[in-house]
């Protein structure tokens, strides 16, 4: 599995952040929304909560 982001449709609402029950997501400064891979368990509610779908959580393909 895959998380990303797509910077052009983000918005920087942070809404994500606060839905991330592993606070693996943080809005920067310099970068926008990052997503600490060591924290993330790629569980997909950001995903889920994105209003404008910038946030992919992709799975593997069997």
């Amino acid at each position: 599995m895959s998380w990303s982001i797509n910077r052009e449709k983000c918005i920087t609402c942070g809404g994500c952040v606060g839905t991330c029950p592993l606070a693996a997501l943080e809005l920067s400064n310099n970068h926008g929304l990052e997503c600490d891979a060591k924290l993330c368990n790629l569980c997909g509610i950001c995903e889920r909560f994105c209003p404008v779908g910038a946030i992919r959580v992709e799975k593997e393909k069997k």
